[in-house]
């Protein structure tokens, strides 16, 4: 039985009350307001981050002298913190925005996505249509770093919200996932589990030892919490990982398909993308093809018995549809905040040598790339655009490197 004491203890857990600032080591003075949920000590990454930031105030120092900032300052930057960390009220207030999305009427072409029923599937209608373009070697990391900003832009202007995109400490939930502020279903959560559905037995990881993240005794659909109403609609498709779905009435999946939100809230899955691993993919990789391939688990690494790589790992915290499947994967609002640490992690990686690490695109001299124009032959980076088409406008690739006046300054944030 709960009593006062542990009831104590718990609340902070559950709403995130702001701790006391957090300093670097050093003299050196932040100029970003930083508070945190007491409950979580600093981990490894959180620390190195922290101890990175003069680094990044050196750098941007060095771009306002040169006039290249777009006028960003960190005075002026915005800030994505981790969901824990924000105000319960705040993180009531960004699910609240993503239901706004889900009312708001779609933007994308009718006849070409009958299934898009809302402004929320815009976003997943041009994933499903461009993953391969959006996962290759040159797009992976900044363009997915426009998606992102483009979904958090509508969410700001479109439904009001104040504050910022979240990210997600994998490192945080690992032991429980199923009680902590993210997944517990709470009115603050982003969600909870899905029922238990024995079918469902996990993502297949062909290749890797084990070859499988076991189910964590979900499957089934939210029937609780935050989007236990949801209503998916596109998909699913032939990468689908949900046992049981009903198929798409169009062969691409981009019908109409109404149907519930299932996930499988997965300690096995959380446990490969940890702070160790975050730590090891930071600052054992010092060039960009290293660092990308333990990323992706690329080759998948021996003696780990999570061996997922963090980039898989965190996409199958609890996806299974329409998250678990690679090309509807948006469909769950789970996948924001782990591409919004994704792109945590690379601007951790960038900032330690900001000079050499900044423009840096991994196995740029192979031609592995698939341009976003289709018919499009670009291969040297200087000359890749990045377009977005119905989400927003097109974009010069390596302007998606720089958080900190790239896109004409529209990209201004740091993390926290």
């Amino acid at each position: 039985m709960m009593n006062i004491g542990s009831a104590l203890l718990l609340l902070p857990l559950l709403t995130g009350v702001r701790g006391a600032a957090v300093k670097p080591s050093g003299d050196w003075t932040s100029k970003i307001e930083i508070y945190r949920n007491p409950v979580y000590p600093l981990d490894s990454v959180d620390k190195l981050e922290a101890d990175m930031m003069p680094k990044v105030d050196e750098w941007v120092a060095k771009k306002i002298a040169e006039g290249k900032n777009n006028k960003c300052t960190l005075e002026t930057a915005a800030v994505r913190r981790e969901w824990s960390d924000m105000s319960e009220e705040m993180r009531q207030e960004y699910v609240g925005a993503i239901n706004c999305l889900l009312k708001l009427p779609p933007k994308s072409d009718k006849t070409r996505f009958p299934g898009a029923l809302s402004r929320y599937d815009d976003f997943v209608a041009f994933h499903m249509t461009h993953a391969m373009q959006l996962h290759d070697n040159m797009h992976l990391f900044g363009a997915h770093k426009y998606y992102v900003y483009l979904f958090e832009e509508a969410l700001r202007n479109e439904c009001g919200y104040t504050g910022y995109q979240p990210y997600m400490n994998y490192d945080r939930y690992k032991e429980d996932p199923w009680n902590s502020p993210l997944l517990n279903g709470n009115a603050s959560s982003i969600g909870g589990n899905g029922d238990p559905d024995p079918a469902y037995k996990g993502v297949p990881q062909p290749g890797r030892t084990p070859n499988i993240i076991a189910s964590g005794g979900g499957g089934g659909c939210v029937t609780k919490g935050p989007f236990s109403d949801m209503v998916v609609s596109l998909g699913p498709t032939n990468m689908a990982m949900g046992v049981g779905l009903p198929k798409n009435p169009r062969a691409d999946g981009t019908g109409s398909n109404k149907r519930c939100l299932r996930r499988d809230v997965n300690k096995n899955a959380f446990m490969g993308a940890t702070a160790d691993h975050a730590y090891t993919l930071l600052t054992k990789n010092n060039d960009m093809d290293s660092f990308y391939n333990m990323l992706l688990g690329t080759p998948p690494p021996r003696n780990d018995p999570y061996p997922w790589g963090i980039h898989t790992a965190g996409h199958y915290v609890a996806a299974v549809d329409p998250g678990g499947d690679a090309m509807t994967s948006p469909g769950d609002p789970l996948f924001y905040f782990h591409h919004t640490s994704l792109d945590r992690l690379w601007w951790i990686w960038q900032m330690q040598d900001p000079t050499n690490r900044l423009y840096s695109i991994p196995f740029v001299d192979m031609n592995m790339t698939m341009p976003m124009k289709r018919g499009v032959e670009a291969v040297d980076p200087h000359n890749v655009t990045v377009d977005m088409e119905w989400l927003g406008p097109p974009i010069k690739l390596l302007e998606t490197h720089d958080q900190l006046g790239g896109n004409n300054g529209l990209f201004c944030y740091v993390y926290v």
